[in-house]
């Protein structure tokens, strides 16, 4: 991972040296137990630690948090962390203080004392971060305690919320820029996962940070392997995947509307699999426990809407997967960043068909905002559509998007089971001869499902009502399946050369349908292949639960053995497991099997807190082997 400067000034700036990055590895080893920084790491690091303004894109998983914990736990004062992520923060303070770090939050969750204790705290210096939710800002008492305080830097995390058309805006974002008004003299990093060169260029302008550093890493994130599927009854699609590949692992479900969240959860718990839903629409305490309950239980799936997951440490979720097609590229990318945290071979699938475009398009049309938003909404969707569409390979496709070149990846579906194009200009023209002749001679408009009965030539009850026999084009389209013809229409509309209107998904002509009807166009069209690509990872089943790829089999016992305890260790201590130990630690533990309180100090994530609080049991443990 590379960092792309895009700040004119000298490359070490003022203050920042050899002394200031040796601390900050000192505290990298002794808090965090990882030997060296990764990518870009220790040069954001660096910077803020000599007091620089930086904003960070780096995708999820690539060690965001560590560029603002450590500058905070080196320099002097406390380190304020502004989160929209209220729901989270208990989770995250609490990950810092298993590893000695002393953080403490402030939001609306808290009571009177509860506030007060923690104010005392920073007041006194008692604390290395202070979480904030963006709207305490706003409030004058939380501002006048911050002048009271000593403050190390301010990190603006999830920055993207200040992108006003974004999927994840936040109003109270916008007013962050005065926090370098009112402290000049205190460095700012603004980090997200996700930005467009559109949005990465309105976070640096509404947060005022055009002059600072910008960092921006690769996006690419090779252990998602992206397949997206032709839509046939995607809940059975959903379930032979799980049971394929994901058995007993966690993942999330992303469905777009409340009611298809519920019934997919439902589906899945009558047929074995442990899942929950989430979605605006739950009582806010049904939310949270459901939350609780999926980073704190192991292989739980969670069924939700885009109001999940934004910020969601889970480093062991295996698996993202829509039902429904995003809303765009950035959405997209973001969400399936949730699955592979911890580096390991994780699986971002998609189920997508023709009703999706239709009801993607609908939402465009009735949305509020003037023709210009509405403009960049329907961009958001060709991208989507391009991506969906695409014959090259998926991640050359999504990272092209975010303005990175690259080469095939050779681990997305196609470019393991390489899908063809065609020319479809025949069948592009039968397809809009019949809704030509539907309309001149009969003034009638129809969805692709009838469309595509005529062109079969299918003497259905609805066929037969309308007397479509009757048109010339009945039953012109015999060359191709039902499943071909519903891909044509999704293509056509993907390509703009058909249009969906009203209510019920009619099919109309648009400007460019003509030069495909003339001949003056032709049209190249995706064929599917026969079978989907599937790259299952060399596992095994033990008890309903997916082993790890990679282990040597006589560490597979020392690695359930390890992840007992810490599951018995997290819910003693109220916790999700990844608080505890990553599994990457487990792993890395159960194949050297360290014999010594030294040894275990010297793997990777063991650092001085844990190695003091949890290293007896976990020879213990590896002792009983």
């Amino acid at each position: 991972m590379s960092a792309a400067d895009t700040d004119p000034r000298p490359e070490t700036p003022a203050g920042a040296g050899p002394e200031a990055g040796s601390e900050a590895l000192r505290v990298l080893h002794r808090v965090f137990g990882y030997d060296s920084f990764r990518g870009s790491q220790q040069e954001i690091i660096d910077h803020v630690v000599a007091g620089g303004d930086a904003l960070v894109l780096m995708p999820t998983g690539g060690g965001k948090s560590l560029c603002y914990q450590i500058p905070a736990l080196v320099r002097k004062g406390v380190g304020v962390v502004v989160s929209p992520l209220i729901a989270l923060m208990q989770d995250q303070v609490d990950a810092l203080r298993a590893l000695g770090v002393r953080a403490g939050f402030l939001n609306s969750t808290q009571d009177l004392d509860e506030r007060r204790l923690v104010e005392a705290e920073f007041l006194a210096g008692e604390l290395d971060l202070l979480y904030l939710a963006p709207e305490r800002l706003r409030v004058e008492s939380t501002v006048r305690l911050l002048e009271r305080g000593t403050i190390s830097l301010f990190a603006i995390d999830e920055a993207h919320c200040v992108a006003q058309w974004g999927h994840d805006f936040r109003p109270d974002y916008l007013a962050l820029s005065a926090l370098h008004e009112r402290w000049p003299d205190v460095p700012r990093i603004a980090l997200t996962a996700t930005a467009t060169e559109a949005t990465h260029a309105e976070i640096a302008s509404r947060l005022r940070l055009q002059d600072a550093r910008h960092f921006v890493a690769s996006f690419d994130r090779p252990n998602i392997q992206y397949r997206i599927a032709p839509k046939n009854d995607p809940k059975r699609q959903l379930l032979h995947l799980l049971r394929a590949e994901h058995a007993g692992d966690a993942g999330i479900v992303y469905c777009l509307s409340r009611a298809s969240v519920e019934k997919t959860a439902e589906f899945l718990v009558k047929n074995g699999v442990e899942a929950l839903p989430y979605h605006a629409g739950l009582d806010p305490r049904t939310r949270a426990a459901n939350q609780a309950r999926f980073l704190r239980e192991e292989g739980m799936v969670m069924v939700a809407t885009i109001a999940f997951g934004m910020g969601i440490d889970k480093p062991d979720v295996r698996f993202v997967a829509h039902l429904d097609l995003p809303k765009s590229v950035e959405g997209y990318y973001q969400e399936t960043g949730r699955a592979g945290r911890d580096g390991l071979p994780s699986t971002a699938w998609l189920a997508y068909g023709l009703q999706d475009v239709v009801q993607q398009r609908k939402m465009i049309d009735t949305s509020e905002g003037d023709d210009a938003h509405r403009r960049r909404l329907g961009a958001h969707v060709d991208a989507m559509l391009a991506l969906c569409e695409t014959v090259e390979c998926r991640r050359v496709q999504l990272l092209a998007y975010f303005g990175e070149k690259s080469g095939p990846c050779g681990n997305c579906d196609t470019c393991l089971t390489p899908a063809e194009s065609w020319d479809g200009t025949v069948p592009a023209q039968k397809l809009l001869s019949t809704v030509v002749r539907l309309k001149r001679e009969r003034n009638q408009k129809f969805g692709a499902g009838q469309i595509t009965d005529i062109l079969l030539g299918k003497k259905t009850a609805k066929v037969i009502q309308f007397d479509h026999d009757a048109l010339s084009v009945f039953g012109i389209g015999t060359e191709l399946r039902e499943a071909e013809w519903r891909s044509v229409a999704r293509q056509l509309l993907a390509q703009g050369l058909i249009a969906v209107e009203g209510d019920y998904g009619t099919l109309v002509l648009t400007e460019d349908s003509a030069e495909v009807l003339g001949g003056r166009r032709s049209v190249m069209l995706r064929r599917e292949p026969e079978k989907a690509a599937v790259a299952k990872p060399a596992r095994a089943e033990k008890k309903g639960r997916a082993v790890p790829v990679d282990l040597p089999d006589e560490a597979v016992p020392v690695f359930e053995s390890l992840r007992a305890w810490r599951a018995a260790t997290a819910k003693e201590q109220g916790v999700p497991a990844y608080v505890v130990f990553h599994d990457a630690t487990l792993r890395e533990i159960a194949v050297r099997a360290p014999a010594t309180l030294a040894e275990l100090g010297t793997v990777s994530g063991v650092g001085e807190n844990k190695l003091a609080k949890y290293g007896e049991q976990i020879l213990e443990t590896l002792g009983t082997e």
